[in-house]
């Protein structure tokens, strides 16, 4: 009797054990067996021309051979470039009239680079972090359409999982929030979208100011870790004033099983999330993502106008080193008067800024968090190139 019940107890303790398994746990084998499955790809890919020839590319594709006991992951690298451009935004309004804005958005999620050797299942609008600029005016009606899934995608895997795959991997349901909303929710409970379903809203663009917007279906924290944010502008009805040049910048921190820089498939770690600890912080979604080619550019002599928001869920200290903001729009506001004459600004999360400064002397500029160990050791850098002539009178080397 005694032996039964000492084996009915442990009985209990092992599946409380299996029951309490943390998502941390099945963040980590999701890890493994992705890596897994990476690894098979290479062994494929060094087969000879004579045992490729007994394998079909649908097998090559669909059917690669899984460790033991494991789950299938079919997906390798979905997008060669998971980061926004910085200068993908729409022109500034030149209309005078209020008119009805319609947006087409998608929620895709995908696998990609976050920097060499380093793979994250990203979540977001439209294939990209951050999701589309949406730019409206003060007075229109803005319609926002959403999609769970990208319509008529190539890839169909996503659209055809099952809504329990979906649910256990915690996208079972996608939506947004957009802060320039006035009314419950910013939208969201009237735009929670299943695997499959489209929905639609309308509001009106009462309030001028630059607004971030992210999805809003649990786990809330999550889906925005993963990527899902993005910017509105209502522009006053008089419009903004003529810059030269418009770029889109956020910051997003990303929490993954292991540390900055450990090589294969991270998954999203629960656990450093809800603890705030994040291993990267990231313009426009991946390391070294507004560098070298992609660094944002312009000529000496011409205007500036930044838009900069943190999607997710750690205030920036945004600053360029050589550079001093002319014009600050602190908090995304156009009510109050610009600050002038600033060097550092402090970005709350869900917020954003408008920053405005004239390009005076040429070279590279980097755009940090001035949180420097973010900057340089966690990702959150970016470049500015100014081209054009020198200019002693502002800066130059003086010889001893």
């Amino acid at each position: 009797m005694n032996k039964i019940c000492s084996l009915l107890l442990l009985s209990i303790a092992l599946s409380s054990t299996i029951i309490g398994c943390s998502d941390e746990a099945k963040n980590k084998a999701m890890a493994e067996k992705y890596n897994a499955v990476q690894a098979e790809n290479a062994k494929h890919k060094a087969m000879s021309a004579q045992e490729m020839a007994a394998h079909s590319d649908e097998e090559m594709h669909h059917d690669m051979p899984m460790p033991a006991g494991s789950t299938a992951i079919t997906h390798n690298i979905d997008t060669d470039e998971i980061g926004r451009n910085a200068d993908d935004l729409p022109p500034p309004i030149n209309r005078t009239q209020a008119q009805t804005v319609s947006v087409n958005l998608y929620t895709e999620e995908l696998v990609a680079e976050m920097m060499p050797e380093v793979t994250y299942q990203y979540w977001t609008y439209n294939g990209k972090v951050p999701g589309p600029f949406i730019r409206a005016r003060a007075g229109d009606q803005v319609e926002i359409n959403l999609s769970h899934g990208k319509p008529g995608a190539a890839h169909q895997g996503h659209n055809e999982h099952t809504s329990a795959e979906h649910a256990a991997a915690g996208h079972s349901a996608h939506s947004i929030d957009l802060h320039a909303v006035v009314g419950p929710g910013g939208g969201a409970p009237l735009m929670q979208v299943g695997q499959g379903e489209e929905k639609s809203f309308r509001f009106k663009a009462t309030h001028p100011g630059i607004y971030v917007y992210h999805c809003a279906s649990p786990h809330v924290p999550s889906h925005i870790a993963n990527g899902m944010y993005g910017m509105l502008l209502v522009e006053p009805a008089e419009g903004l004033a003529k810059v030269d040049r418009e770029f889109y910048v956020m910051q997003g921190d990303f929490y993954t099983t292991g540390k900055y820089g450990a090589k294969g498939f991270q998954a999203l770690s629960k656990e450093k999330l809800l603890a705030e600890q994040p291993d990267y912080f990231l313009f426009n979604g991946r390391v070294n993502s507004l560098n070298g080619e992609r660094a944002l550019k312009a000529k000496v002599g011409e205007k500036i106008r930044l838009f900069v928001g943190v999607g997710s869920h750690v205030a920036a200290n945004f600053h360029i080193i050589g550079a001093v903001f002319d014009k600050l729009y602190k908090d995304g506001t156009f009510s109050n008067p610009p600050l002038k004459d600033v060097q550092t600004t402090n970005i709350s999360p869900g917020s954003a800024v408008m920053i405005e400064f004239t390009a005076e002397v040429p070279g590279k500029y980097l755009l940090i968090d001035h949180s420097l160990s973010r900057a340089i050791d966690k990702g959150a850098l970016a470049e500015l190139i100014i081209e054009g002539p020198e200019q002693p009178e502002l800066y130059q080397q003086v010889s001893n």
